[in-house]
């Protein structure tokens, strides 16, 4: 959700989700467990644990129950899932997580390469998904995947968007984000459509879920905030993409992100440091290096002698 002090702006950590589930190795249970309790340490607000998808949809993420019942979990972090159906809601209530996450691409075709279904098939999977969780205290968000474009329909109107999001909330949907989903977005892009749906929705919990295939992440980033925006998804080093989308790149760098709120002096409540040391780390648990600048340059105050 939007922090409340609309000078701070809040951090959602989707490495062990977004990032992971791309890798072409396998990392171990116990090294997501590590992270994950290593992250709740930082500052972000929300940490996105894993997906109960299927293992032969997503063999990466087939330990998330594991995973979940594994990591020590803060107190004003929210450990949220990934839920693409009815079985997922049930795995998430066992496992008793804070936060389950729906996900719908407005760009039809998109949305039958990635989740197998129609949006009107996914729209009644979303309301099955709702009964199930009803009478919990988990917190429901919808994903608008493609919102800013798709990889096989192109640009999407804003129209569309804005359906979607009515859509949601009818459904009884608590939380948006507005997906990125393939980086086709640009910086004037975003931030009209940020303020047209923050005129549109002043009081929605609303997030922005950025990837940065054509090197926009932190721009876009940036006029998001300008325009409104204080929630934003990010992955530590970089890492992470849509396996359905040719060409996509990882999500936008946590540390660069949070490097460049904090330079442009907005607050963000996640230690620097702290992210700088774990993504330092992540070459040796993945097997390959991370795209992420701040890790190898060094903060902009970094002098030499």
């Amino acid at each position: 959700m939007m922090s409340k002090n609309e000078d701070t702006v809040a951090i959602n950590e989707v490495v062990l989700r977004d990032g992971f589930q791309n890798e072409p190795s396998f990392v171990p249970t116990e090294e997501k467990i590590r992270l994950s309790d290593r992250l709740s340490g930082t500052g972000v607000r929300r940490i996105e644990v894993s997906s109960f998808v299927s293992p032969k949809a997503i063999p990466n993420l087939r330990d998330a129950a594991d995973v979940f019942g594994g990591i020590e979990r803060t107190p004003g972090v929210l450990y949220t899932a990934l839920v693409p159906n009815v079985r997922g809601a049930e795995r998430a209530l066992e496992c008793a997580v804070d936060e389950v996450n729906l996900v719908m691409s407005i760009g039809e075709r998109h949305n039958l390469a990635n989740m197998r279904m129609t949006c009107d098939q996914s729209l009644a999977q979303f309301r099955e998904i709702m009964n199930v969780v009803a009478g919990s205290d988990i917190f429901i968000n919808g994903t608008i995947a493609t919102a800013f474009g798709c990889p096989f329909e192109g640009r999407q109107p804003v129209e569309r968007v804005l359906w979607a999001i009515d859509t949601y909330r009818d459904l009884g949907i608590e939380g948006i984000t507005i997906a990125d989903t393939i980086g086709m977005a640009n910086p004037r892009q975003v931030g009209e459509l940020t303020a047209t749906i923050l005129r549109h929705h002043a009081d929605l919990p609303l997030t922005l879920h950025l990837h940065n295939t054509r090197d926009m992440g932190l721009a876009n980033a940036l006029a998001a905030y300008d325009a409104g925006m204080r929630s934003f998804d990010s992955a530590l080093g970089g890492i992470g993409g849509c396996p359905y989308a040719p060409g996509a790149t990882g999500n936008v760098c946590t540390e660069d992100l949070v490097h460049m709120f904090h330079n442009c002096g907005i607050d963000t409540g996640v230690s620097l440091p702290a992210l700088l040391e774990l993504s330092g780390e992540l070459p040796a648990t993945l097997g390959h290096d991370v795209p992420g600048y701040i890790v190898k340059a060094g903060t902009s105050g970094r002098v030499y002698a």
